[in-house]
């Protein structure tokens, strides 16, 4: 990166963090002598950055490690899904054997 970019990139920065707290962008613009198109692209640019660019912190991957309560509701709760699904099962194992008493010879699947 050469001299002139480095400046841009610094002046872009002061444009942005003056523009932060601002709705004005066009009163940000002109006092840094820029269109405010240009400074309303800047603004954009930096909102999506390269994952190269972007922060340490914002790169950190945290684990989800729920509280006891929030646990025992999510144990409780896979419970009552998987309830009814056992049921199921079972009433089909009951009618696939029904089926095979009545029809020895009935291919089941």
């Amino acid at each position: 990166m050469d001299e002139t970019q480095e400046i841009s990139q610094k002046f872009q920065r002061t444009a942005y963090q003056g523009s932060v707290g601002s709705r004005q962008h066009f009163s940000v613009a002109r006092r840094h002598g820029i269109g405010s198109k240009t400074l309303c692209r800047w603004i954009r640019d930096s909102k999506h950055k390269t994952w190269e660019q972007a922060d340490a912190n914002a790169k950190k991957m945290t684990a989800y490690i729920p509280l006891p309560q929030e646990f025992r509701q999510m144990e409780n709760e896979n419970n009552t899904l998987k309830k009814p699904l056992g049921e199921q099962d079972l009433v089909i194992a009951i009618l696939r054997d029904l089926i095979k008493k009545a029809r020895p010879g009935f291919p089941i699947g």
